[in-house]
């Protein structure tokens, strides 16, 4: 029982790396210059949601047990990043937890809508979604369907990609 409490979680590094490799996928200048994501709290939140939940959804999709494994620890890394980022900016403690479930939430939420559009191949039902998160349901035009067309681009590249090589922590967004 005490063993089990001090056992290290399964891919805590690789989990992390994998989490990193998506943010770094989210920041690309394109999605704010051309498609007018707003450079905001906000607007990195959620672009760093739909590259985690692509990558999240590849990993869980993975027959093996490790894929679920490695999954749980993309969503912990960017849970704890989450936590990190609020504290260096400033929230005070008994107010964390609150915001961390706020945002657990939209992230939660998010990810079923994408979900259900990439498991349907509904590229307007998942334009819709992103417009509606993204952009507040007021995106410029053809931005949404163009990130629409990304996120089928990026769930195939993803699903392409070996497990071998992404239980070693290493994943490949292909630039916009």
């Amino acid at each position: 029982m005490l063993a089990r409490l001090f056992r290290r979680k399964p891919f805590v590094r690789e989990g992390h790396a994998l989490y990193t490799a998506a943010v770094e996928a989210a920041r690309q200048p394109v999605y704010y210059l051309e498609l007018g994501v707003a450079d905001t709290l906000e607007g990195r939140f959620d672009l760093f949601g739909l590259h985690v939940a692509l990558l999240i959804r590849r990993l869980r999709h993975d027959g093996e047990a490790a894929g679920r494994d490695l999954a749980q620890a993309v969503f912990d890394a960017m849970f704890s990043d989450m936590d990190l980022n609020l504290r260096e900016m400033g929230v005070g403690d008994m107010s964390i937890g609150k915001r961390v479930k706020r945002m657990w939430e939209a992230f939660h939420g998010r990810a079923q809508a994408y979900e259900a559009a990439l498991d349907g191949g509904d590229s307007v039902a998942m334009a819709d979604a992103l417009a509606r998160n993204i952009w507040a349901g007021a995106p410029p035009e053809g931005a949404a369907i163009r990130l629409a067309a990304r996120a089928f681009a990026l769930d195939a590249a993803l699903a392409g990609q070996p497990m071998a090589a992404l239980r070693q922590g290493q994943v490949v967004f292909p630039p916009l």
